[in-house]
């Protein structure tokens, strides 16, 4: 137990002194605080000015547009004859004007002067003079709540109902894009903490280091001090990542109000937590086991891919995964060992997931990993001496056979 002991301690060091490790692990707050900086730097620097203010001059040959010469940050003056709005122009007095000719009632025909050359009339001076006529048109008729409600009919808000029709907050922002965060999160952890355990196996065999570190401890406690190892850093650093997280959404959600709707609750954090600690015993194990048949580091490494692309598939299949979390797809991947942590991640944070499928899914993942464990061990210590060629898979198999 001492030596096992000892050599987790060791792969502790070594992993947190890692240059990789502690910019990957630091990566995640830094992003944070540099999104939040990008964020209110754009909010800053397009935060919207005071309107400008303009004049605007009208000619009413109608007769009766003369209220509500002021419209939000547009003013209206009122000229007697088209000459004298013209004057007004070329004076400077107003910024344009326009004519309400004797059919406007039958026509709706204005007639707009400007002296700027413009692609298409701006929206506030259309807006502006629309809501001036309209105001003037029905004033007599109806009262001023109804008249600012003719100008402004509607401003649609939509509600978004559950299947059991009671309604539902949630933003598109938790919908979609917070299941895809959590499990490529995860895929950065226990990928990351796997794959130093394969490095550092395949490269002390290829080195021969192997020798001289088996003289000493026997294999089963070089597997276990390894995984334990490295599986202590890659808990602290899922730790800090979570933690990050949730600090991040308190203290920004007064300026970013989607993230009031990302909450990681006690239960989320135990729960992925052990999906967490199963997950990395699992492919640690695989990896353990892959790093000892390889002849070469590179070797190794290619390996590895074979078991990389099965267990990422649930982020492929995010889109099925995040709109139907209770279907048969996501379920499925629940259950499979290779694609649970991230499966399961990714239910979690959309609420799709009952806690019968949890602890039927952590069982079933306990159960991969003691036999994943179980075979590694075999495997380690059957090939890790071995030199010069990979075994084949006859041959593995005929060794795990003889354990």
């Amino acid at each position: 137990m001492s030596k096992t002991l000892t050599i987790l301690k060791h792969e502790l060091r070594q992993t947190l002194k890692r240059r990789t490790f502690i910019l990957v692990t630091l990566s995640i707050p830094l992003l944070l605080l540099i999104g939040y900086g990008i964020y209110q730097g754009v909010q800053h620097w397009t935060k919207p000015s005071e309107p400008e203010q303009r004049t605007v001059g009208y000619v009413d040959q109608v007769g009766i547009f003369a209220e509500y010469i002021t419209q939000g940050s547009i003013s209206f003056v009122s000229y007697g004859s088209d000459e004298e709005a013209r004057g007004g122009l070329l004076a400077d007095d107003v910024d344009e004007y326009f004519v309400i000719p004797e059919d406007y009632l039958s026509t709706g025909v204005i007639h707009r002067f400007t002296q700027k050359s413009e692609m298409e009339v701006p929206g506030t001076i259309q807006r502006a003079i629309q809501d001036f006529l309209l105001s003037n048109l029905l004033a007599d008729d109806i009262g001023s709540e109804l008249l600012e409600r003719a100008k402004a009919p509607m401003y649609l808000n939509t509600v978004q109902l559950d299947e059991s029709g009671e309604i539902t907050e949630e933003s598109e922002f938790s919908r979609y894009f917070l299941p895809v965060i959590f499990g490529m999160l995860f895929v950065f952890a226990i990928f990351l903490t796997s794959g130093f355990l394969l490095q550092s196996v395949s490269e002390e065999k290829e080195n021969r280091v192997i020798e001289i570190i088996l003289s000493s401890v026997s294999s089963r406690q070089l597997l276990a001090g390894k995984v334990l190892g490295l599986g202590v850093a890659g808990l602290a650093q899922i730790t800090i990542w979570l933690v990050a997280i949730k600090v991040f959404a308190e203290v920004a959600s007064v300026n970013i109000p989607i993230l009031s709707d990302l909450s990681i609750s006690p239960g989320f954090i135990a729960v992925g937590l052990g999906y967490f600690i199963l997950g990395y015993l699992f492919f640690a194990a695989l990896f353990a086991g892959i790093g000892s048949l390889g002849s070469t580091a590179r070797e190794s490494q290619g390996l590895s891919g074979i078991l990389v692309m099965p267990a990422v598939v649930p982020l492929w299949l995010n889109y099925f995964i995040i709109n139907d979390p209770d279907g048969m797809l996501a379920r499925v991947l629940t259950f499979v060992p290779l694609t649970a942590p991230i499966a399961a991640m990714m239910r979690l944070s959309r609420d799709g997931i009952s806690s019968l499928e949890v602890a039927l899914s952590l069982l079933l993942l306990a159960a991969a990993v003691v036999f994943t464990l179980w075979m590694a061990s075999k495997v380690f210590r059957a090939f890790l001496l071995m030199y010069g060629k990979s075994p084949g898979l006859k041959e593995i198999l005929r060794t795990l056979r003889a354990a």
